[in-house]
């Protein structure tokens, strides 16, 4: 779907007037201010209900731009920048004078990229600015892909929807710190860690913990209302019809293996074989078990290769700690 151009014009008048404004790009919907106005920027978190220290991403036209929100830009960065912007590849860099510290959780670090979606970035030409865009959702909970997601969620909290049809790449960007003299991945996400170490020649970690504060580190993110517990693939739909028997609404998220097998529970989701396909509805099959009553939802991991490393991130992260706990289940 494009945008009408009337729809981006007001769009990016919406930004110069310190409103908010929700943006496609190709992995979900973004909640975006002028990163230049910390009073827009703050408003993104209190919308969200986000705390102040969680960093935002800011938003920009073109690698061409970059020196212009960072300084010291290693070789590594631009390499990177070159060929996967746009792209959903975020660079972390020292900030640059042009960054409020509202807009990095008061990091003297600032993650950004350049989105590879026509709408967002008729926007960010038309407006001529850079624009922080966290996923456009509370925090915590299940990213939006669809307009849709973003009006049943947020509302009339935010100015402004720009629609710009179904989020192609569905998971959020990798973030890659930059400023270290070697690099790793923070997050994984829609660049794959195969990918860019093709274009780097060397391996890259993917650290647990980090000195530098990036989005998506909280122990539980990307979570719907019901609980999600992780089990082994051969013991879902066991684990699955033992919840339901406990009195659980149960949704089970069926391993490719398992496709077909009769599972006595109250919702079914097939996963796709293609990891692709299913970092594309992975949020949306959420949203769809929570709409359809599950209180409980059993998945397993897929195979940690290629988008599959960012599938099972969302997924622990969905799974993580809260306050209570489902009897008569282990998670794993």
């Amino acid at each position: 779907m494009t945008a009408r151009t009337s729809d981006i014009e007001k769009a990016a008048g919406v930004l110069r007037a310190g409103g908010l404004v929700a943006l496609p790009t190709e992995t979900v919907y973004g909640l975006g201010a002028n990163a230049e106005d910390p009073i827009a920027v703050a408003r993104i978190f209190q919308v969200k209900g986000r705390p102040p220290s969680h960093p935002l991403i800011v938003h920009i036209g073109g690698a061409e731009q970059l020196d212009d929100w960072v300084e010291d830009v290693p070789a590594t960065a631009r390499l990177l920048a070159e060929r996967f912007w746009p792209g959903p590849l975020t660079l972390v860099l020292r900030r640059g004078r042009r960054v409020p510290l509202e807009a990095t959780g008061g990091s003297e670090t600032v993650a950004v990229r350049v989105p590879d979606h026509p709408v967002a970035l008729a926007l960010l030409s038309a407006f001529g600015g850079g624009v922080t865009a966290p996923s456009a959702n509370r925090f915590g909970s299940v990213s939006p892909t669809t307009a849709d997601h973003v009006r049943a969620e947020l509302g009339d909290a935010v100015d402004f929807v720009l629609d710009g049809g179904p989020c192609e790449v569905g998971v959020e960007s990798t973030i890659v710190d930059a400023t270290a003299e070697i690099p790793s991945i923070l997050r994984p996400g829609g660049v794959t860690r195969e990918d860019l170490q093709a274009v780097l020649g060397f391996p890259l970690a993917v650290p647990t913990s980090s000195r530098v504060r990036v989005p998506g580190q909280h122990p539980s993110h990307y979570a719907p209302r019901a609980r999600v517990v992780l089990v082994e693939p051969e013991k879902v739909v066991a684990e699955a019809e033992l919840a339901q028997e406990l009195g659980h609404q149960v949704g089970v998220f069926l391993p490719p293996s398992f496709a077909g097998a009769p599972v006595t529970v109250h919702a079914v989701v097939a996963v796709p074989g293609s990891m692709a396909a299913y970092a594309r509805g992975l949020y949306g099959f959420l949203r769809e078990l929570d709409q359809q009553g599950c209180d409980l939802i059993i998945a397993s991991l897929p195979t940690e290769e290629g988008l599959g490393l960012a599938i099972a991130n969302r997924l622990r992260r969905a799974a993580g700690p809260r306050p209570s706990s489902v009897p008569g289940l282990q998670q794993h």
